[in-house]
Order: C-alpha cells, then sequence, then structure tokens
C-alpha cells in the first residue's frame, strides 16, 4: 500500500476519534438534556463519519474498486443524526423537560 494512502487513513482516524472523544466527554461534562443533545449529534457524528471515510479509504485501495457500503453508512449517519436529535429535543420541549438555569431560550415560557 502507498506511503500517502496509509498517511490519509492515519489523519482520518485520528481526526475522527478525537471528534468521537469529544463527543462522548461532552455528554458526560454537559449540564442537561439539552445541551448533551449536542455531543451526540454533531462531535460523534463527525467522529465516526471520519472514522467510516477512513475505512472507506484503506479497503478501496487495497481491492480493485471502490466500496459503497461506507459511504452509505455515511450517508446515513449524516442524514439521521439530526433528525433524531431534533426530534427527541421536541419531545423534551413538549414534556417540558427542566434545564440548567443558565441554557438560553425556553420556548415554552
Amino acid at each position: 500500500m502507498p506511503f500517502w494512502v496509509e498517511l490519509l487513513v492515519s489523519v482520518c482516524l485520528v481526526i475522527g476519534s478525537i471528534f468521537a472523544l469529544i463527543g462522548a466527554i461532552g455528554l458526560y461534562r454537559l449540564p442537561d438534556f439539552y445541551t448533551r443533545l449536542h455531543g451526540p449529534t454533531k462531535a460523534t457524528t463527525l467522529g465516526v463519519g471520519g472514522i467510516v471515510i477512513a475505512s472507506m479509504i484503506f479497503f478501496g485501495s487495497r481491492n480493485d474498486g471502490l466500496s459503497l457500503h461506507e459511504l452509505l453508512i455515511t450517508l446515513f449517519l449524516f442524514i439521521t443524526a439530526p433528525v433524531s436529535a431534533h426530534i427527541l429535543a421536541k419531545a423534551a420541549m413538549q414534556q417540558k423537560l427542566s434545564c440548567f438555569e443558565q441554557t438560553r431560550g425556553k420556548p415554552w415560557d
């Protein structure tokens, strides 16, 4: 395998891992449901996307063609994560879930 492919795969894996770690830390450290929702939907989506793109590059360089399985996984992830986060936020707003006093914007007031 050429060095530039290994380097590109390594960079994608490291960037994806850093984003996934930041998303996990955000999920653990943020004070309420609304702010915790940003960790898995933003940072972790980019993290898993980076790892899957690294997988697509790696296996695409080893075989004769490009594998579309990883591309479809990435596309599905980038479409479903924001939609599910929006649905969760709307459900929490309907339930008037309590939030941290410093969280801005309370649409049910």
